[in-house]
Order: C-alpha cells, then sequence, then structure tokens
C-alpha cells in the first residue's frame, strides 16, 4: 500500500498543478478594429502623414510691448476679421506720459507765439526807424541795433518751431504706444487657441507657446511629410487621398497647393513601433477639398498619393 501512495500523490499534485495552469491562462478573444485601416485607390502610390493647418499657417500672436493684460476681447473658435482687437495692455503709464509731453507741446506753442510777436514787434520798430533815420531823428547806430534785435528775434521762432516739433513728436509717440498696446488681428482668421487671461502679464518678445493662435480655416490645408526616400516620386500636380484617422470611410480629395523645398528631420511621428526618426522628409501642402467632414487644424490623416510606376519613373 505504501508503494502505491506517492505515485498517488504526485499525479495528483500534477493534475492539480495542470488544472491551475490551464484555468488561470488568458482567453484572448478575436476583436474586429473598429473602422478597417484605410486602403489606396490608386495604382501606385505613396503612404504618408499629414497634419490639418489652416490655409494661412498658423499665426502665433504676441506683443510689442510688455505689460499687464487688462481686457481680452476674443474667445475661443471665434471669427475675427483683420483689424480686430484682440485684447488690451495696461496703458496708465502712457496716459500719464502722455499728458506730460501734451503740457510740453502747450508750452513750446506758447514760446514759440510769444517769439513770434516778438518778430512782428522788432520788424514793425524796424520799418518806423527807417522812416524816421531818412529824416535824422534817430541814429544809425539806432537803426542797426533794430535790425540785429530782430535777426536775434527770427532766430528765436526758429527754435521755439523745432521746440515745438519735439513735442509734437515725443507726444506721437506715445500715442503710437498707446496704439500698440491694443493687438489687433492680422488677417481675417479663426482663434485656435487662447493662452492669456486678463490679469496676467504679458511678455515682449518669443513666447514657447503663444498668448493667442490664429489662423485660417477655410480651406483647409494638410502639411504632408513624405519620407525622403520616397520624395523622388511624388511630382507637381499629383492627386491625392487623405482618410481620417479612427474611420478610413471618411476621407476627402486633396488638391496639391506647393512643395516646401527645405527637406527637414522628421518631427511629427505616428506613435508606429517600426517608424524612423532618424530620417527626413519633404513637406508637401495639399488643400483638403471637401467642406462637409468635421475636421480640426493639428489632426493627423492618412495620405495615399498617386505616383507614376517604378519603371515610368525610371524613364
Amino acid at each position: 500500500m505504501k508503494h502505491y501512495l506517492l505515485p498517488a500523490l504526485a499525479t495528483g499534485a500534477a493534475l492539480f498543478a495542470a488544472v491551475s495552469v490551464v484555468r488561470t491562462q488568458p482567453v484572448r478573444e478575436v476583436t474586429e478594429p473598429v473602422s478597417p485601416p484605410p486602403a489606396s485607390s490608386f495604382t501606385n502610390t505613396v503612404a504618408a502623414v499629414g497634419l490639418i493647418e489652416a490655409s494661412s499657417e498658423h499665426i502665433s500672436v504676441g506683443t510689442a510691448l510688455s505689460g499687464v493684460v487688462t481686457e481680452v476681447l476674443v474667445t475661443l473658435n471665434q471669427s475675427v476679421r483683420a483689424g480686430t482687437p484682440l485684447f488690451r495692455l495696461d496703458t496708465r503709464a502712457l496716459q500719464a506720459s502722455l499728458a506730460m509731453h501734451e503740457s510740453q507741446l502747450t508750452a513750446a506753442r506758447a514760446r514759440r507765439a510769444t517769439a513770434q510777436c516778438q518778430v512782428e514787434d522788432l520788424d514793425d520798430r524796424l520799418q518806423r526807424s527807417l522812416k524816421l533815420r531818412s529824416s535824422t531823428v534817430i541814429s544809425e547806430e539806432e537803426l542797426i541795433r533794430t535790425r540785429f534785435a530782430l535777426k536775434v528775434s527770427q532766430a528765436r521762432v526758429v527754435e521755439a518751431q523745432a521746440e515745438v516739433a519735439v513735442a509734437e513728436a515725443s507726444a506721437a509717440a506715445v500715442r503710437t504706444e498707446i496704439t500698440r498696446s491694443t493687438l489687433l488681428a492680422p488677417i481675417d482668421a479663426t482663434v485656435l487657441q487662447l493662452k492669456i487671461r486678463a490679469g496676467e502679464f504679458a511678455t515682449a518678445g518669443t513666447h514657447t507657446a503663444p498668448l493667442i493662435l490664429l489662423g485660417n480655416l477655410n480651406p483647409l490645408h494638410l502639411r504632408v511629410d513624405i519620407d525622403e526616400h520616397e520624395a523622388w516620386r511624388v511630382q507637381p500636380g499629383t492627386r491625392a487621398k487623405g482618410h481620417v484617422r479612427g474611420n478610413a470611410s471618411l476621407a476627402s480629395p486633396l488638391s496639391f497647393v506647393r512643395f516646401e523645398p527645405f527637406v527637414i528631420p522628421k518631427k511629427s511621428l505616428t506613435g508606429d513601433s517600426i517608424e524612423r526618426v532618424d530620417t527626413r522628409v519633404l513637406q508637401a501642402i495639399y488643400r483638403v477639398d471637401r467642406t462637409d467632414l468635421r475636421l480640426y487644424p493639428g489632426q493627423q490623416m492618412d495620405v495615399f498619393i498617386e505616383v507614376a510606376g517604378t519603371s515610368t519613373a525610371s524613364r
């Protein structure tokens, strides 16, 4: 009996282990993708990936002056016309400076008027002195002094006019700064991003993130990255088709616009495990012909570009 006990226990343990292993194995069900992958409708094609962008390209609105934002005048997704105010900076210091320069301008104009009156007075005195000199009522010395006094007064008028011009230019410069404190839309566009709020400090110069991002979305353009190894196959004016990521049935014909002539390192990555990141790409700009698709700037599309056959291309 003892001879059968250990083999029976070993057999039971092995069966238990086998059942446990089978029960702990994950059950893998075959699932179908929500949307089938896109397929090209062209006989010979180059596949690429494109990013939706505004036809005007994206305009990062900055400010030439630094200051606290007092009012933001637009909202996200708002359509604006060229010249529409976008936001305003605090102008209280500039308004005070303008008041000071306008006071200086008033004083300069008063000095100019005073100098002009002196010229008129001395000119009248000189004319009367010339009449009296013929009858020897006044001396030659007094007549000469009157002439020199008139010249000095005329020079003071010129000096006063220069002071007025300087004061006017200073006041105009401050008014220009006040005008520049209100940022205007450079073109007809749509507000794509809004990264500034009332009360925040806007710094002049280059920003990592734009204060406001604008772009003309009518029509939309697609910036397609073509691998440098296949760039030679793509010709200007060739047909292309773009498929929406996640739903390949949503597609639009693409019209060629232009090539960006400078080949750049690849920056737009799709996340594919076999994707190369050490390559360079030729960027081609296409217009999205369909306007009924819900597309957004920055969205990726799968693109197929029609090309000639290898033998034809070689000839």
